[in-house]
């Protein structure tokens, strides 16, 4: 290779050829430029071994490579992109060997000489050929060296360097206890930078998510109820066990990171309800009650309250979701959680302060038998029956009752003085409240929630509980009800419910507030006589509800798999504009369209860039791109424009103003990349397909972000319900309102047959 002007002669690549047009500007090691023209057929170790030569390099082609102006690294699968798009590349030390000279570096002290350091590390460490050498020379173990002594930018920078390892499946399976307890210390203190609060949030995140069930082949049967082995060297080996027995060390943990759910940077905030969620979905049962009440005493919903309410928190939308359908969660849990006061203390002690605020004395009946729950509105002295049905949710919501009533023992009091016939059961109330309330917000199962709106109210479920209640009490009262009219006022408050908590994500509480506390009987009964023509008194029946929530998480997961479906048949989209990008600068896009499909594994998005919509074959030949599904944080939607002169040519598409976000769009957002895909799709269905879909592919459990697909969910249940409606009316089956078991066997003399 000569530096004049003269030809070279190589085999693919030529550096100043007269006679072929240079394809690409590349940079070499000494910071001059020469003008190349590289085969697209060769690979990228034949290129850099044909620069070397052209260049008189006398080192072994091994230790180079090239990468483009923004240091990614020129691959197999995106040289012919680099190429056709005339990208300026580098000449620059191998992955390997810029490896091997930053875990050398490491060792330096030096504040400035390890910063640069750190910010290299932070780049590269991503890419398999550098993480490997770094994993192999010992430099994970000289990078929590220097996050355990170093502070300010310096940590900031090596956390980030940590937390962008850890999107590895390999290479951190040694770090200890130590660390996470390093990473928790660094989390609690409140004068931590946010800079480095936002990788260690991160990294305790993903600790617990590499949980030993999320590994790779670990969903195999067994009758074992203790999490699988890890396999060695597998970083499977966390999860939320050994994460929250270092977080429990450290007090302030939580309150810290929920105190910084009101964090003015958007970043902090989202990092930390990311957090949130993820240990909700992964709370383990030995710990799961100590970590949700802890969580409950910080008011945590109320902080998520208040976020649902600040409008310039979008980003925080999905997270938000994700939250609201984690307390579907653990609101279901709690009703499904048998009352047990003899077991649990916290039970025994919740029902002793009932007791006491209600200042009754406890007697005996005329057979006598003890008469104490009794005297409450609860039909038996068996606290286990009687919450059966609503579980220690039931209990909480009687028990945060009587604490926001000071005056909870002049009416029970009340309630005694009447007749037996015309008292109202204030517990056998509060448990129908609650009953009616899970009906109302779908707490049918965990992990099958369809809301797409906020839903402050429920997460004040508490509060609403305790209205509704009253509500129940004052309609009895005024409707003169007996004890054979509880169904009635159970209907009447069932009303009441619908109308009160309505379009909840902008409806003010002091508008819930009046429906229960001053509408009154007539009012209610007048409408509820209206809704009745339109109803059947059927569908109120609890074997009914029993049904229809059964039917509700069948019909989630058949909408579900349809939506992967989807995703694995791929689709065409518009390459979209994020909207805070400049549209005086906007041009048409040279490839405005993008061809998607999820592999079968469902790792990864793989993509083709095009300038014009082509027959796509199965399978990925045709899509050299890829996005790793594990980076995707959130699915954020109308956040994008489209690019000029596109969709007005296409008539397939629906008009949009350049100016205002589509619809249709939708943007894959990464926690610390930024946005890895700004997509709109082209049309409504198409859109929900894959915004749900992928919702509903990620490990920190998603959420349902269309309306349609809500609707299709809501709309199975129904015909499904109605088709079992259907086969029991046609054989004149009556359906009682509630079924009472039948005495046990006599003996064991029996078997349960398959025949129906």
């Amino acid at each position: 290779m000569t530096s004049n002007g003269a030809s070279s002669s190589t085999n693919g690549t030529q550096v100043r050829s007269v006679a072929l047009v240079p394809t690409n500007n590349v940079t070499t090691l000494e910071g001059s430029t020469v003008r190349a023209r590289i085969d697209p057929a060769l690979t990228v170790d034949d290129v850099v071994k044909q620069l070397c030569i052209n260049l008189k390099i006398k080192e072994s082609p091994a230790n180079f490579a090239l990468r483009d102006e923004t240091d990614e690294l020129v691959t197999n699968d995106n040289l012919r992109k680099k190429i056709k798009g005339k990208v300026n590349l580098k000449l620059v030390n191998a992955p390997s060997r810029e490896a091997r000279e930053i875990v050398a570096k490491l060792s330096q002290r030096t504040e400035r000489t390890l910063r640069l350091t750190l910010f290299t590390l932070q780049k590269f460490i991503r890419e398999e050929q550098f993480a490997q050498e770094f994993i192999d020379h010992n430099g994970l173990r000289g990078l929590v060296s220097v996050i355990d002594e170093s502070n300010g930018n310096t940590l900031a920078y090596a956390l980030t360097a940590m937390q962008n390892l850890m999107e590895l499946d390999y290479g951190w399976a040694t770090l200890d206890d130590k660390f996470i307890f390093k990473v928790v210390q660094i989390l609690s203190s409140p004068t931590s930078l946010i800079n480095v609060c936002r990788p260690a949030t991160a990294i305790l995140k993903k600790l617990v998510e590499a949980d030993p069930l999320n590994a790779p082949g670990s969903l195999v049967a067994s009758s074992s109820q203790s999490p699988p082995p890890a396999l060695p060297d597998s970083v499977y080996q966390y999860g939320f066990r050994v994460v929250f027995a270092q977080m429990r060390k450290e007090e302030r943990l939580l309150e810290t990171v929920v105190n910084r759910l009101g964090s003015a940077d958007t970043a902090m905030a989202q990092y930390s309800m990311m957090l949130i969620n993820s240990l909700l979905t992964h709370a383990s049962d030995s710990w799961w009650e100590e970590f949700i009440d802890e969580l409950e005493k910080l008011n945590v919903r109320k902080a998520v309250i208040r976020l649902m309410s600040l409008h310039i928190m979008e980003d925080l939308t999905s997270c938000i979701l994700d939250f609201q359908a984690n307390i579907v969660r653990v609101t279901y849990r709690r009703k499904t959680t048998l009352v047990d006061p003899e077991v649990e203390p916290s039970h025994a002690a919740a029902l002793a302060y009932i007791w006491a605020s209600s200042k009754l004395d406890e007697e005996t009946d005329e057979q006598g038998n003890l008469l104490k729950w009794r005297k409450l509105g609860f039909e038996t002295e068996n606290m286990v029956q009687e919450f059966s049905e609503v579980g220690v949710l039931g209990l909480d919501c009687l028990k945060k009752f009587v604490e926001h009533d000071p005056d909870f023992s002049k009416l029970v009091l009340e309630q005694l003085s009447r007749s037996p016939q015309r008292r109202c059961s204030i517990a056998k109330a509060s448990n129908e409240v609650v009953e009616l309330l899970s009906e109302h917000w779908a707490i049918f199962a965990p992990g099958y929630s369809t809301s797409t709106a906020f839903q402050p109210f429920f997460l004040d479920f508490y509060k609403v509980h305790s209205l509704a209640t009253r509500f129940f009490l004052r309609m009895w009262t005024e409707s003169g009800a007996a004890t054979e009219d509880f169904t009635r006022v159970s209907a009447l408050v069932r009303s009441q419910v619908k109308v009160a908590l309505r379009s909840e994500n902008v409806r003010p509480w002091h508008d819930v507030e009046h429906d229960f506390n001053e509408q009154e009987y007539r009012e209610v009964r007048g409408r509820q006589m209206k809704e009745l023509e339109l109803e059947d008194d059927l569908l109120s029946k609890i074997p009914v509800r029993n049904l229809r929530n059964k039917l509700y998480k069948e019909s989630y997961e058949f909408v579900r798999q349809q939506r992967i479906q989807c995703l694995l048949q791929g689709a065409w989209f518009v390459n979209a504009l994020p909207q805070s990008s400049p549209r005086e600068s906007a041009r048409r896009p040279g490839r405005p369209w993008r061809f998607m499909r999820l592999d079968t594994g469902s790792k990864y998005l793989h993509y083709v860039d095009s300038a014009v919509k082509f027959p796509v074959r199965n399978g990925l030949e045709d899509l050299p791109e890829r996005i790793d599904v594990s980076m995707i944080s959130e699915i954020a939607t109308g956040t994008c424009v489209p690019p000029p002169n596109v969709l007005r040519d296409e008539n397939g598409l629906p008009p949009t103003s350049p100016l205002i976000p589509s619809p249709l769009s939708f943007s894959l957002l990464s926690a610390h990349e930024g946005s890895l895909a700004d997509q709109i799709a082209p049309d409504q269905s198409r859109w929900a397909d894959w915004t749900d879909g992928l919702n509903m592919l990620r490990r920190d459990g998603g959420h349902v972000a269309s309306k349609e697909t809500a609707s299709f969910v809501q709309a199975l249940t129904e015909i499904g319900l109605k088709i079992k409606l259907l086969d029991l009316s046609a054989e004149k089956v009556e359906i009682p309102t509630g079924l009472v078991a039948g005495p046990p066997p006599a003996n064991t003399d029996f078997f349960f047959s398959d025949l129906v």
